[in-house]
């Protein structure tokens, strides 16, 4: 019964992260939409033999692309953008405050691997992070068209 408890979770960890890769991204496209900025959203592996061990699982599966931006407007909005991710945490703040039980002192080793996995999508990734702290610099070189920061 323990390995089919941990198969289990090992399932639906594996589904929360790829939902919750998309979610991810859907943040970043959504704060950028309603600034106004247009963006391109591709999702999928993408540089396939360029990660570790000429692999695609260690390498970009998911990526947001403004187009379109004006360097006067840019910069904050690409900044605001990088950090929405941290939106999908949301849910969790009455169990923060106390209000709902912690989902990871429960018994359910499913719903802990959910927990587990939909947290881990909503931290901003350290490409993410990057471009919050260097907005400027990342519109500059999308604007002259050198390749994504």
């Amino acid at each position: 019964m323990q390995t089919m408890a941990l198969a289990g979770a090992g399932v639906v960890l594996l589904l929360t992260v790829s939902v919750g890769i998309v979610a991810h991204e859907l943040s970043h496209a959504a704060v950028l939409s309603l600034l106004g900025i247009r963006c391109d959203i591709d999702i999928g592996p993408r540089g396939v033999g360029t990660g570790q061990f000429d692999t695609g699982v260690f390498g970009t599966w998911a990526a947001v692309t403004p187009r379109g931006t004006s360097p006067e407007t840019a910069a904050w909005a690409v900044r605001l953008a990088s950090v929405a991710p941290l939106l999908l945490a949301v849910p969790f703040v009455p169990v923060v405050a106390g209000v709902v039980p912690d989902p990871l002192q429960a018994d359910s080793l499913l719903l802990s691997a959910w927990t587990v996995g939909w947290l881990a999508c909503a931290v901003p990734s350290p490409q993410d992070f990057s471009v919050f702290w260097h907005a400027e610099r990342a519109v500059a070189e999308h604007l002259s068209g050198s390749p994504e920061v």
